[in-house]
């Protein structure tokens, strides 16, 4: 009988004590690995862009883009999104506007020679 009790009373603190008490330990937890998503564009490569190149050179210095827009064929959009434990999420986007496969004009976070443009409005 009292071995009873006392196996009732250790499994209620066994249970209530996992309960009431919410401390953390820093450090301790699951890591979370920073992955990258979209296309890696950097400067170099948009400085290589130049108009009147075709969608076979452009695929060359670009790499495939990430969103073909079925409706849209002569629009390439390249786009690359970052968040980690420290900084908030950080997005570069570039579109890339073609007539007759040949590459007319650029617009997004990244310009040849490192100038930001603005997208047009539509």
């Amino acid at each position: 009988m009292q071995s009873t009790r006392y196996a009732l009373l250790l499994a209620a603190l066994v249970v209530l004590g996992g309960c009431g008490f919410n401390f953390k330990m820093p450090n301790l937890g699951v890591y979370k690995i920073d992955i990258p998503q979209g296309n890696i564009v950097t400067q170099e490569m948009v400085d290589k862009l130049r108009p009147g190149m075709s969608k076979r050179q452009v695929r060359f210095v670009m790499g495939t883009p990430l969103i073909l827009d079925t409706f849209e064929p002569e629009r390439w959009d390249y786009l690359r999104s970052l968040e980690t434990r420290k900084q908030k999420r950080s997005q570069q986007r570039i579109s890339l506007f073609f007539e007759n496969d040949t590459l007319v004009r650029m617009e997004g976070d990244l310009a040849p020679g490192g100038a930001k443009t603005e997208p047009a409005a539509q």
